[in-house]
């Protein structure tokens, strides 16, 4: 996927400004910086969601829809009536629709992505009485059934236990290893050091773009903060 001189302005604010790089198939990014730097704000511009000012995106989707996205839990209505299997199985509407009944192995794979998540005990309740990390289980195993090559994560680990982070964690590991594009937008950057081969860093604009151990340096971390000040 290619990002062409991206700008996004909210009013007269420059939210983000003058990005461009290239998130190459099969890469595990983070994209990383200080709150209020951007990092939503390209998110949402990747997946059509805020008007750009300038620049363009390019992927190699028939349509952003296909990418697998999981956005920040305050984006998310908890309040609708729907169970845990349901949401689920929202992962397949790309594929066949919205209100077609499921085949019998659609909902072998609805199961198996309830396993992999641990949720087996959850899958009947409805969204409203789940924990958050059990939401975010949840939707971890909707992105699992609906396969996407491109998978967006905005903030998965807010608000979880660490052992539910973990667990996350190694699903996106073993998504990175069938070969999958992931993007995760993050603020802990020892995470970050930890767990991710490469990083954007971001400050408004584009402090640092490749291998994590290049980009997350005392001087570009102390840049992304400093951008924000001008």
């Amino acid at each position: 996927m290619e990002i062409h001189d991206l700008s996004v302005h909210y009013g007269k604010v420059v939210a983000l400004e003058n990005l461009s790089g290239t998130f190459h198939p099969n890469t595990l990014t983070a994209i990383a910086g200080p709150n209020g730097g951007a990092k939503s704000t390209l998110i949402k511009a990747i997946q059509g969601q805020v008007k750009i000012k300038s620049g363009k995106v390019t992927h190699n989707c028939r349509h952003i829809c296909e990418s697998g996205y999981l956005p920040q839990k305050s984006d998310v209505d908890s309040s609708f009536p729907l169970s845990v299997y349901e949401v689920i199985g929202m992962g397949l509407w790309l594929h066949q629709g919205s209100f077609k009944a499921y085949t019998k192995e659609q909902h072998f794979l609805i199961e198996e992505a309830i396993c992999r998540v641990g949720l087996e005990q959850s899958k009947h309740k409805r969204i409203d009485q789940l924990s958050g990390g059990q939401f975010q289980r949840m939707l971890f195993a909707r992105i699992y059934v609906q396969d996407a090559s491109l998978i967006i994560l905005d903030e998965p680990f807010t608000a979880i236990d660490s052992q539910t982070c973990d667990h996350l964690l190694d699903i996106i590991q073993e998504w990175h290893q069938k070969g999958k594009t992931i993007l995760v937008v993050l603020h802990n950057l020892d995470l970050v050091r930890k767990n991710f081969p490469e990083t954007l860093l971001i400050g408004r604009t584009c402090v640092g773009w490749g291998p994590t151990d290049k980009v997350l340096t005392k001087a570009n971390v102390s840049q992304a903060f400093a951008n924000l000040m001008t």
